[in-house]
């Protein structure tokens, strides 16, 4: 039997779209999450991972940045691809290199619009309502060295109406994550 194509989310939060991407492959035998990373000790995300039964590390600024311990430990794991889910930092350059186009990051605004260093959750949907622009929507991309930059894989659109807040954005936001992100995962790997 072939090997399963190996995947790590990197998270800093609640973890809902690591849970779905979890579930959404569970079941599989060609595609697996083999391990959920998380850079926040007291981020959610590491309770949704015990409960669905998949191993979980945390790993500090230093984890990433001064070394390759975060390298090594996705090595050891035979990671094929890493999935970045709410997780906040840059993509230190050891990884970057080790996993050349295959890193997946998800963006909460129609990249270019809504990019970059501190555009992340609340304060993009805070920034697009603030502007008054009639849509937003999800970009999920490869990640390079720059915030928000790589190659576009997909985007989806939502509208955005004149009473909408960030709050009920993010959950229009949140909807159109659930129905893309496992799956255009599953395109892009699976075409690899």
């Amino acid at each position: 039997m072939s090997t399963p194509i190996r995947l790590a989310i990197l998270g800093s939060g609640n973890g809902t779209n690591a849970q779905q991407i979890t579930e959404y492959f569970a079941g599989r035998n060609d595609v697996e999450v083999s391990c959920i990373i998380y850079n926040r000790k007291d981020a959610f995300i590491a309770q949704r991972a015990q409960k669905l039964g998949i191993e979980s590390h945390y790993f500090g600024r230093a984890d990433f940045y001064d070394g390759p311990t975060v390298l090594n430990y996705l090595k050891q794991k035979q990671i094929d691809w890493v999935i970045l889910a709410g997780f906040l930092w840059l993509v230190p350059r050891d990884l970057l290199e080790a996993f050349p186009q295959h890193i997946i990051n998800i963006h909460p605004a129609l990249l270019p619009a809504y990019g970059g260093k501190g555009m992340y959750g609340h304060h993009v949907h805070e920034a697009v309502v603030k502007n008054h622009e009639r849509e937003s929507g999800i970009t999920i991309h490869i990640v390079d060295q720059h915030y928000d930059r790589g190659t576009t894989l997909f985007q989806a659109k939502c509208e955005v109406s004149d009473n909408d807040t960030a709050d009920t954005l993010a959950e229009k936001i949140h909807l159109l994550e659930k129905e893309y992100f496992p799956r255009v995962i599953d395109q892009t790997i699976s075409h690899h």
